[in-house]
């Protein structure tokens, strides 16, 4: 259950070379599905930690402002205008490869893995049009899935594009409670299963080798897909991971905790799990569930969600 399934990074020193943030777009529509989201105080973490050197723990509160938060995560077709719009080319794209999990890999494709976590492939050509690289082309085929293969410099420069901003972790977490308080899911405490309960897009079945797709999905869902939270927000847990705007942290003096972190040093907070979370392996289709990655990697299973300031 502490383990991290969910988002393998790229060797340390490797560089993408991050191309400058581009100028703000015009188009007036990008802010159209959009919650604006109250402020007031914003519940972070909680007392019932399930993997405490993730830092989960304990539960706190933070005033925050009203803030507008993007109603999905951005698309394949929204990331494409922006493409369209600036030349913009993505980290995964510079380095030629990106992170595949082993069944969404086509069998002719020859790859490596990673000791450990051997399920995730190093596939050339893995990006966000063609996430499996094998020439699929999700700009035509699937603008309504997220977008992934996004590095969170990435998730900076397309927020930048739009006039927005990665939310913060207090945001992210007062967001996917929808109003409803100390919850573990944005839909309340009844937690999913592998059965008769699917609210949202995650792992059924045997990590890593056996998904029964009860939910509907074995990879991706469209970004607006399942039950919208109190806010109106749909997929805050499930589907693809989200880059936040913050560093990950971990605030502990238990050497466990620092051997990690030491691991870690200049990764960057996601939030709220992916396709790829069961509760027997990788729990982290929680609220209060928190990772990081480093701010070049990407993997087909990481996105981002843009906020907006209230003026």
């Amino acid at each position: 259950m502490t383990k991290g399934c969910c988002t393998p990074s790229r060797p340390s020193g490797t560089n993408g070379g991050v191309a400058p943030l581009p100028d703000a777009c015009s188009e007036g529509d990008l802010e159209a599905d959009t919650v604006d989201i109250p402020g007031g105080i914003a519940l972070i973490g909680t007392d019932t930690p399930c993997i405490p050197l993730d830092g989960e723990g304990p539960l706190r509160k933070r005033r925050i402002k009203p803030f507008r938060l993007g109603k999905t995560c951005v698309t394949n077709q929204s990331f494409a205008r922006f493409v369209q719009a600036t030349d913009y080319r993505t980290e995964a794209e510079q380095f030629g490869w990106s992170f595949v999990f082993w069944s969404q890999v086509p069998d002719h494709l020859k790859t490596e893995g990673i000791a450990g976590l051997e399920w995730w492939r190093k596939v050339d050509g893995a990006n966000w049009r063609d996430p499996n690289g094998c020439g699929q082309d999700t700009e035509k085929d699937a603008p309504d899935l997220p977008v992934v293969h996004l590095s969170w410099n990435d998730a900076l420069a397309y927020a930048a594009w739009v006039g927005g901003r990665l939310p913060t972790e207090a945001e992210w977490e007062h967001a996917a409670r929808g109003g409803l308080g100390d919850v573990p899911f944005p839909w309340g405490a009844r937690e999913p299963n592998d059965t008769d309960h699917f609210p949202c897009n995650i792992w059924q079945g045997a990590f890593p080798n056996a998904n029964t797709g009860g939910d509907g999905y074995t990879g991706l869902a469209p970004a607006m897909s399942f039950q919208p939270n109190g806010f109106g927000l749909y997929n805050m847990v499930g589907n693809n991971w989200e880059w936040t705007a913050e560093p990950f942290k971990v605030n502990s003096l238990k050497k466990s905790v620092k051997e990690k972190l030491t691991q870690m040093k200049g990764f960057k907070l996601l939030k709220g799990g992916s396709a790829l979370c069961h509760k027997s392996y990788c729990y982290r289709y929680r609220i209060a569930a928190r990772t990081g990655n480093s701010p070049e990697s990407s993997t087909g299973f990481q996105g981002l969600r843009i906020a907006w300031d209230l003026v």
